[in-house]
C-alpha cells in the first residue's frame, strides 16, 4: 500500500501485465478480444484449453465477482463464457474487454510483489501462493534495487525450500528465472517511481519455470 495519501490507481490486468512484461517479468501469452466472436478467434490461434477473464481499469478483484473462466476447450465454450462475462459487467467497470489466456498448468504456486513500506520505501517480495500462502506465511523481503545477489538470497531465504526442488515429478524451479522476476520487479519500481505496489499472484510454476498468470500494478496518479 502507499506510503501516504497520494490518490493512486489500479492498472487493468492486462496494462499491469504489459507493463511488468517490459522489464522481463515473464507473462503467459494473451489476448484482448471486445466480443465473444473475437475471443474465440483468440482463442483458437493460442490454442485450448484456455482461460477468459473479463478485464478492465477498474476491475482488480476478478475472482471474487466471478469475472474468471478457467480450461475452456473449444471456441463455442470461449464464446459462452465471454458473452457471460461481458454480461456480468456493470457501469462502474468502465470500458471492459476479454482477455484470452492459455491454461497454465502446474502443481506449485509462488507469489512475487512491490510493496511500499511507511519505513523503507519500495520493497521487493518473494512467497509461498496457492492455497497453503496464509497458513506458512513464507515470505522474504529487500528493499529496491536489488541486484542478482540479493535475488539469490530471497529465493534461499524462503522456508519452503522442499516446494522449489524436484515435486511430484515436476523438475526443480529455474531459479534463474524466478531471480529474473525478482529482478525485473526491482527494475521497473527504479524506472517508474509511480509504482506504489505490484502483485504476481499466481506465479505459477510450469514445467520448473515461473508464469505470473495474473497481475496488478498500482500508481501514483
Amino acid at each position: 500500500m502507499p506510503a501516504d495519501t497520494d490518490s493512486t490507481t489500479t492498472l487493468s490486468e492486462s496494462e499491469s501485465k504489459r507493463l511488468l512484461a517490459s522489464f522481463g517479468v515473464p507473462i503467459a501469452e494473451e489476448r484482448l478480444a471486445p466480443d465473444p466472436d473475437a475471443a474465440a478467434e483468440a482463442a483458437e490461434a493460442i490454442g485450448f484449453p484456455v482461460v477468459v477473464k473479463l478485464n478492465g481499469d477498474n476491475i482488480a478483484h476478478k475472482t471474487e465477482r466471478g469475472l474468471v473462466r478457467l480450461d475452456l476447450g473449444d471456441a463455442d465454450a470461449v464464446r459462452r463464457a465471454g458473452a457471460d462475462l461481458l454480461g456480468l459487467a456493470t457501469a462502474e467497470d468502465g470500458e471492459v474487454a476479454l482477455l484470452v489466456a492459455p491454461l497454465v498448468r502446474g502443481s506449485r504456486e509462488l507469489i512475487a510483489g512491490l510493496a511500499t513500506d511507511p519505513q523503507f520505501g519500495i520493497t521487493v517480495m518473494l512467497g509461498v501462493g496457492g492455497i497453503l500462502a496464509e497458513a506458512i506465511g513464507d515470505v522474504v523481503l529487500r528493499m529496491v534495487p536489488i541486484d542478482r545477489i540479493d535475488a539469490d538470497d530471497m529465493i534461499d531465504d524462503l522456508a519452503t525450500q522442499a516446494l522449489l526442488a524436484e515435486f511430484r515429478g515436476e523438475p526443480p524451479v529455474d531459479r534463474d528465472a524466478l531471480a529474473a522476476v525478482l529482478l525485473g520487479l526491482s527494475a521497473a519500481a527504479e524506472a517508474d517511481p509511480r509504482i506504489v505496489s505490484a502483485d504476481l499472484n499466481p506465479l505459477i510454476v510450469s514445467d520448473g519455470r515461473p508464469i505470473a498468470v495474473d497481475a496488478l500494478v498500482e500508481v501514483r496518479d
